[in-house]
């Protein structure tokens, strides 16, 4: 079977998105899904820059290590290359909706995720929590339905 992608797109790829990239990718190990890939970037990211510091420490609390991850900035090839791209919120997926196969989480789970840069770690867990919840989601809704109908 070849390789789907999940591409998740925020603003700065060093909030949300980061966090939607490595709670996924540890969901679809620890469930032991094959053959799907998860990557993040940024409409506007500052490239050579790193995660934020509260999306660090929000994920590290649940047991998920950051290290070596670097913002990427969106680029055609990346939607291009990739099975599903999901947004942050609705107004990301109509910026980009002209390129095919682009969501966002409103789409699928009813909800937008707000920035939480600049806000308080309380802030950042609570997005955490949203984008785990999202990412449960995803793997029920679109990832074993994929599976299942290829």
């Amino acid at each position: 079977m070849k390789r789907k992608k999940i591409l998740f797109v925020c603003t700065g790829n060093t909030c949300r998105s980061p966090m939607a990239e490595l709670l996924l990718r540890n969901k679809i190990k620890r469930n032991k899904i094959r053959w799907w890939d998860v990557s993040s970037c940024g409409i506007q990211a500052e490239v050579g820059g790193t995660i934020s510091q509260n999306s660090k420490t929000a994920l590290e609390e649940v047991g998920i290590s950051v290290e070596k991850f670097v913002p990427r900035q969106l680029t055609q090839k990346l939607i291009e290359n990739s099975t599903i791209v999901i947004c942050m919120t609705e107004s990301q997926r109509k910026m980009l909706e002209a390129c095919g196969n682009v969501y966002c989480i409103k789409d699928l789970c009813g909800y937008d995720i707000p920035d939480p840069y600049g806000c308080t770690l309380d802030m950042y867990r609570v997005t955490r929590d949203a984008i785990s919840r999202a990412c449960d989601i995803v793997i029920k809704n679109y990832i074993k339905t994929y599976v299942e109908e290829n």
